[in-house]
């Protein structure tokens, strides 16, 4: 589709929407940063540019994550060229990971791929995720597991790493680390906070060394209907507005 704007979209309107959605991107990273899940400068998020179905943005290689802005961010198309006047390129691992599931997934807007400490170790993990909390019954309820093959540099692992995720808005890259998927960027963003949350309660539930007590399967079924109730309709990322408030008091600049 290009940069055009869609049908009936003023081509101001369409400079508006990208806008938006570097600002909301940009702020993902400063998050990540806030939250101490960053990478130096490794790990990487995604956002599909709208009105476009082959382009997307992504951090400049070498910032921080507490450094990125929205103007900062690069665009890149599914082959991997940069399409902004930037000094920065694209991670190359992050372009095959991201490009494989933009490519694939139409109703991924946002990819989000971090390098925690938890969720590395429990990705290290045999059994992956445990039934062990509240949180874990989400996660649980659309999760997939990717084998690791080593730095995601080869275009021949795209179409396996698609395969793992499937339909799912969760994807553990064993021994590598989380990956979650989302219709708006804020919604990968709480995806993520989930999925983290999950892996640090384990981690720590197994490192008390006593018998534990497993949600039943049942329970983790109903999972989506709860959450839906729960937020009324919502969703997860009913609280992206507040994170964004947070930001703008703790972090700002990030729409600069």
């Amino acid at each position: 589709m290009g940069n055009s704007a869609a049908p009936g979209t003023s081509a101001s309107a369409a400079g508006d929407a990208v806008w938006r959605r570097r600002v909301e991107l940009a702020a993902a990273y400063r998050l990540t940063a806030l939250f101490k899940w960053d990478d130096l400068i490794a790990t990487h998020i995604s956002a599909r540019v709208p009105g476009t179905e082959d382009r997307f943005l992504i951090n400049p290689y070498g910032l921080l994550f507490e450094e990125v802005t929205a103007s900062s961010l690069i665009t890149v198309d599914l082959h991997g060229n940069k399409l902004d006047d930037s000094p920065y390129e694209a991670n190359p691992a992050g372009f095959t990971i991201h490009s494989a599931i933009h490519a694939a997934r139409h109703d991924a807007e946002c990819v989000m791929h971090t390098h925690t400490l938890n969720g590395i170790a429990v990705s290290a993990q045999r059994d992956g995720v445990l039934p062990l909390s509240q949180q874990s019954m989400l996660v649980l309820q659309s999760l997939g597991y990717h084998d690791y093959e080593g730095i995601a540099l080869r275009e021949d692992e795209k179409p396996r790493l698609v395969a793992s995720l499937a339909g799912n808005d969760f994807l553990m890259l064993r021994n590598h680390g989380l990956l979650t998927v989302g219709r708006s960027i804020g919604e990968a963003f709480v995806f993520m906070y989930l999925f983290e949350a999950v892996c640090s309660i384990q981690v720590r539930a197994l490192a008390g060394g006593l018998p534990l007590s497993r949600i039943d399967p049942a329970i983790i079924a109903t999972a989506r209907e709860q959450v839906r109730a729960a937020t009324q309709g919502q969703g997860p990322a009913m609280a992206w507005p507040g994170l964004l408030r947070r930001l703008d008091r703790e972090m700002p600049g990030y729409d600069s």
